[in-house]
């Protein structure tokens, strides 16, 4: 299929229904922008303004002692006094439900947190919406996955100074765009078998955020073959706010390209309608 061949009529408003399914899963009660504070535990117990109980992370894992009048639900159920959330997995979260707020409790770069998430967080209520280049077909890339012969540990920096992640990369996506080929490293996607890249270009820190953006790739077929849709490239939390982890591309993944597509500069960070 050429750019020629596409119904451009169509091919936006596909766009447009993505980018508002997306817009509203971010501008949900109990997402990212609701998060009011990232709190790193420690082995003694502390107290914080915007969560019930005092958290504290140990051989036992994540524990909460709830005050008398304290109270969490967690699946479904009230709790009371001490209660022990145990070992939470790299990259897991688990919820815990406090009023119409949520507490977050996860493991980041080996590190037990806690985020609270309020509705009422000034950042969510006056969200409105991302800026983002017109959909074009032109972005619109097909390429190939090149796997690795065994998944490769890769080491990743991170929103916050300090913090490292790795994640595990099966392979490759090579795909050609000026008349150049470019290689980018490749994890794990949201369902089985998917791939999602990170990624930095030309207009990082102009148009688009600084620290990354994501693409989501769709499954190879049998012969390898991906399609990269650049208009579908998004921020991660990051970009919106501070109280986030998110991982930085690996260093491959920095295009020296433009890539003038999807998701630009949050209004939240400066960016222009």
């Amino acid at each position: 299929m050429t750019v020629q061949d596409v119904d451009r009529v169509s091919f936006t408003e596909e766009w447009e229904r993505w980018h508002r399914t997306h817009e509203q899963a971010l501008a949900d009660p109990h997402g990212f922008l609701a998060i009011t504070s990232l709190r790193w535990l420690s082995p003694e117990p502390t107290r914080f303004e915007d969560a019930p109980g005092a958290w504290s992370s140990g051989p036992e894992g994540v524990v909460v002692e709830l005050a008398d009048g304290e109270e969490l639900t967690v699946d479904g159920t009230a709790v009371h006094g001490r209660y022990v959330f145990g070992t939470i997995a790299e990259r897991d979260s688990v919820y815990a439900g406090y009023g119409d707020a949520v507490i977050e409790i996860a493991k980041r770069g080996g590190h037990d947190i806690v985020r609270p998430r309020h509705p009422g967080n000034p950042l969510r209520t006056a969200f409105t919406h991302t800026p983002a280049y017109a959909p074009d077909p032109r972005w619109v890339r097909a390429g190939r996955y090149l796997p690795f012969d065994e998944p490769r540990a890769i080491t990743v920096g991170a929103a916050v100074e300090g913090l490292e992640h790795v994640y595990d990369a099966p392979g490759q996506v090579e795909f050609e765009l000026a008349g150049e080929t470019y290689r980018l490293t490749a994890f794990n996607g949201k369902r089985p078998g998917s791939l999602m890249v990170l990624l930095t270009d030309a207009t990082s820190g102009v148009t688009t955020y600084a620290a990354n953006r994501s693409v989501q790739i769709d499954a190879p077929d049998d012969a390898g073959r991906v399609t990269l849709d650049f208009n579908r490239a998004t921020n991660l939390p990051c970009a919106y706010t501070d109280l986030a982890t998110c991982p930085l591309p690996p260093t491959e993944n920095r295009l020296p390209v433009a890539i003038e597509a999807g998701e630009r500069i949050p209004l939240e960070r400066g960016g222009r309608p």
